[in-house]
């Protein structure tokens, strides 16, 4: 008899493994357009466990280098910021499109270049020169002091057509500033009013701005100049109440006091005060602050006192969990988590509370999936470090991976209730929870367990051993897929050898034609994979809402894939 296992059938052989992940492990390298997508969605130029920021630069480049699909590229840069609401990578993208291919770059600048704030990294990146010959030089040849026609020309409309409130909005922030794009770009004004505008934000003297005048500036700058040049907090706040068009970050620095902050936090929206509490706690707006709101008239016609007296505590309770803005705006619980966890110990419990009411809403918002599943959540020491990388002190996010595991986990048995969580390290733990507990207070005691190294097969070893005779639509594993320890069999991953065993199990107990799925969710911007892709598996990179719409849609219909999503986006 000839060896049985070299002359095995090809159906009953696992497929073996073809990398090392950046840990050691077994692991299956994804094929490069995947992989650029999982670096588009995840990356953030952060120091990371296994990476640092110029590793993930580095490999930016190589994986753009080897996609040679311009249209691809187009399409990334606005998933990367449409539907995984990334900022840096689309920026990025982008300016390597400017080399590529400019007729695209053009198309899709203003879609991904959407607020001020990408404008000045997109300009940042160029200036750089790690992307090849998008900057010009000077007549000498020293340094880079200028854009190449092309690019030069997509800042000049962009700020040829922002509205005055986005390019006011545009002026925050520093290095580079809006005033030094403006200087590089030189965009000709179209009218006195953007000439006067253009003037201003570039501190120009007046007499420089002729034919303009200051006359010829916008009511909202004109306002805004009288708000900083106000003397009292009273006048301050009135001005601030009436500045409809003007962002509150805009008139932050200049604030006399708390009455003025908390006219500032009347002008926030829901998701700016789920950010700023602990500045508006600095700040005692919750001391009994005082909203100033513009004068406003009644259905009889009546002028009303612009002044009114509400506890900014509720008000910002009441903002927070509004029901139907949360409805509307389609928010799912991770923003409000990412509050929940960022919040000072002094903010008032109400509003902590109006956090939990709001993830508790979201979750509303969270897709359905046709069946239970088994979720695996990695609890392991790498998934302690920050989700979008360390940016060093005072600017590296106090979300986890851990905790960003955690949501994905209590969402999914919040909508799904049957469904059993998994977490794990080396070892796999019994995680007993209820689904209609909080989902923030799952997500909290989900994140306490583990803590050791990475073994991704463990949770589909418990299915297999624990929940033998249950059903499931599949396996959904939420990980950063460094899994080191334990081996599977013919030199496969472990993963894969408890699949193919899950799968084997599934259709004993509903027959043949049953079709178990598992979805591999990554987050963090390395490029391989522990279960290699095919029909009934799925690797998805990224921590945005949009990921839930993904998994729901890939259990219920085999070609929804991850590349496939990124191809669907119309440019």
């Amino acid at each position: 008899m000839a060896n049985k296992s070299l002359f095995a059938s090809m159906l009953g052989r696992l497929p073996k493994a073809d990398a090392v992940n950046e840990a050691g492990g077994l692991a299956y390298k994804l094929e490069p357009k995947h992989a650029l997508a999982q670096v588009a969605a995840t990356g953030t130029f952060g120091n990371a466990f296994y990476s640092t920021a110029e590793t993930q630069l580095d490999e930016l480049l190589k994986l753009i280098d080897e996609v040679d699909d311009n249209q691809y590229l187009a399409k990334l840069a606005l998933y990367a910021r449409e539907k995984a609401f990334m900022k840096d990578m689309p920026a990025a993208l982008l300016v390597a499109l400017s080399v590529r291919d400019t007729e695209l770059m053009h198309q899709v600048f203003d879609r991904v270049v959407d607020n001020g704030r990408v404008l000045r990294t997109v300009f940042q990146m160029i200036r750089s020169g790690r992307f090849k010959s998008n900057t010009a030089k000077n007549k000498t040849g020293k340094g880079r002091v200028g854009l190449s026609s092309s690019v030069q020309r997509a800042f000049q409309r962009w700020l040829n057509t922002a509205s005055v409130g986005k390019l006011l909005s545009a002026s925050i922030g520093n290095d580079p500033s809006l005033r030094d794009i403006l200087r590089m770009a030189r965009p000709t004004p179209k009218d006195n009013a953007r000439r006067a505008m253009f003037g201003w934000l570039t501190d120009k003297s007046i007499d420089k701005w002729a034919p303009a005048t200051e006359s010829d500036l916008p009511v909202e700058v004109q306002s805004l100049v009288a708000y900083r040049n106000s003397e009292s907090e009273e006048a301050q706040a009135l001005i601030a109440g009436g500045l409809d068009n003007v962002r509150w970050d805009l008139l932050s620095d200049a604030a006399k006091g708390p009455t003025v902050w908390a006219a500032l936090a009347r002008k926030m929206g829901p998701q700016a005060l789920r950010m700023n509490l602990n500045t508006l706690l600095r700040h005692d707006v919750f001391n009994g602050g005082i909203g100033i709101l513009p004068v406003a008239r009644d259905a009889s016609n009546e002028t009303q006192a612009g002044s009114l007296c509400h506890s900014m505590v509720d008000y910002v309770a009441d903002r927070i969990a509004d029901e139907s803005e949360i409805r509307r705006s389609k928010q799912f619980p991770y923003q409000y988590f990412a509050a929940y966890l960022n919040a000072d110990d002094n903010v008032p419990q109400k509003i902590k509370t109006a956090l939990h009411k709001a993830a508790e809403i979201a979750c509303g918002n969270v897709p359905e999936l046709p069946g239970p599943v088994v979720i695996g959540l990695d609890t392991s020491g790498s998934m302690s470090s920050a989700v979008t990388g360390n940016r060093g002190r005072g600017a590296t996010s106090k979300m986890r991976c851990i905790d960003v595991a955690a949501l994905f986990a209590a969402a999914i048995l919040r909508r799904n209730p049957d469904s059993v969580v998994i977490p794990f390290d080396t070892s796999a733990y019994d995680a007993k929870m209820d689904p209609n507990d909080s989902i923030l207070s799952i997500a909290e005691r989900l994140a306490k367990y583990g803590g050791g190294g990475t073994d991704c097969s463990l949770p589909l070893v418990a299915a297999n051993q624990k929940h033998a005779k249950r059903k499931f639509a599949g396996i959904v594993l939420v990980s950063d897929n460094e899994s080191w320890v334990g081996t599977g069999r013919h030199g496969s991953t472990g993963v894969m050898t408890a699949w193919e065993a899950f799968v084997a199990n599934q259709r004993k107990l509903a027959g043949k034609e049953a079709n178990p799925k598992l979805v591999c969710i990554d987050l963090q911007p390395y490029q391989t994979v522990q279960a290699c892709e095919r029909a009934d598996i799925l690797n998805i990179g990224g921590f945005s809402d949009s990921v839930f719409n993904v998994i729901s849609a890939f259990l219920a219909d085999n070609n929804h894939r991850f590349i496939a999503e990124v191809e669907a986006v119309e440019l």
